[in-house]
């Protein structure tokens, strides 16, 4: 198997012969790596749960890590999930790598369709499966939201949607995610959302496929399945827990697969875990510092603040050039928008000219970082 390298490996590579501007301190905007503590109360927990170090995980999970995640689905999206409709998975990056093997090992000629530009790991999948391709192209035309032909869905076995999407900011509403779920049932693909961004929102609460589901009156969730994760709402990514939930068919065969590979969660991760899930006041707070930080992007750089997420996708003209100029003359890096998708079949890139920035430092730091940014883009301008 050949796979692309990732964007970080490709943003190293182009600034590996640039010497930064030592006049200012280093700033790096490239991760969705949240740059704040983990509460205490998560880290509390895993210290106390420590000597269970001594004990094997199961692969289904502890039954509070199971509760506590049913019962944040319920709270949140106002859903009631039975046991056999999630699964606690070790973060969410290894379901969008394994996931798809398992569901399309018995396809002769598998198709998989998914976000352009996206998170790589949906790529990764695809070549590892052997599968044909359809990006679902998102630009500043389509709003960023993803455009596709019914043709094309008859071929589709696996269509992975991003909303909150990473690195666009756009969301679908309660209303678009429920043409899709109609749209899975009336082609009979599985539809999977990766709902790692829903609880970072700068206003209303973002929906979930799940409420999609059932208000299209898919109260089975056949077909539909969504990943989430406590990684970005609890600035925790090192806990790796997540979870896939929906369609209880697909789980329990699903269930079986991942007895083989080894991904069960070390057992005080859980409790920690468990304990994150079912708070909401620490998300909250983080939420209002990456609200500041949009607040202050908009004031200093003119940019909407948007619905989701903690990113900025700005469009620069040349983002390549524009990304080595910001390193060498500012010391800031960000990520350029084309190491984040694929050509469609025109020869374009639809994230061509675009920078993705993550809003993950405090207001402090990220108004030094803006402020820097600005000054480049008056330069080029």
């Amino acid at each position: 198997m050949q796979f692309e390298p990732y964007p970080f490996e490709k943003l190293t590579k182009l600034l590996e012969d640039i010497k930064p501007n030592k006049g200012y301190f280093s700033s790096v905007l490239t991760i969705g790596e949240p740059q704040f503590e983990t509460p205490d109360f998560i880290q509390d927990a895993l210290c106390q749960n420590a000597q269970l170090l001594k004990k094997y995980p199961k692969t289904t999970g502890e039954a509070i890590l199971r509760e506590a995640q049913r019962a944040f689905v319920q709270k949140r999206f106002n859903v009631s999930l039975e046991d056999a409709q999630i699964i606690p998975t070790f973060g969410t990056r290894e379901v969008l790598f394994n996931f798809p093997q398992f569901l399309l090992f018995d396809k002769k000629d598998p198709v998989i369709a998914y976000t352009n530009p996206f998170y790589q790991i949906y790529e990764g999948a695809a070549i590892a499966t052997r599968s044909k391709v359809i990006h679902l192209n998102l630009n500043a035309v389509n709003n960023f939201k993803p455009e596709i032909s019914e043709d094309e869905l008859k071929e589709c076995d696996l269509v992975i949607l991003n909303f909150p999407n990473n690195p666009t900011t756009a969301i679908l509403s309660l209303k678009e995610l429920g043409e899709w779920v109609k749209l899975a049932l009336k082609y009979d693909f599985v539809l999977l959302n990766d709902e790692c961004y829903s609880e970072i929102y700068t206003s209303e609460p973002i929906p979930s496929i799940l409420e999609a589901a059932m208000l299209v009156g898919n109260k089975t969730f056949k077909n539909i399945l969504v990943i989430n994760s406590i990684s970005k709402r609890s600035s925790a990514p090192g806990l790796r827990s997540g979870f896939i939930a929906g369609d209880a068919q697909i789980l329990h065969e699903y269930m079986k697969y991942r007895t083989y590979i080894g991904c069960a969660s070390p057992l005080p991760l859980q409790y920690a875990a468990a304990a994150a899930w079912s708070d909401e006041e620490h998300v909250a707070k983080a939420r209002e510092i990456y609200k500041q930080n949009f607040i202050l992007a908009k004031q200093i750089l003119g940019t909407k603040i948007p619905e989701a997420t903690f990113y900025l996708w700005i469009d620069v003209g040349d983002a390549l050039e524009f990304t080595k100029k910001l390193y060498k003359d500012y010391n800031v890096k960000v990520l350029p928008g084309e190491f984040l998708a694929r050509e469609n079949a025109k020869g374009e890139n639809p994230a061509k000219g675009f920078i993705r920035i993550a809003l993950v430092e405090s207001p402090e730091k990220t108004k030094d970082a803006l402020l820097r940014i600005k000054e480049c883009i008056n330069e080029q301008n």
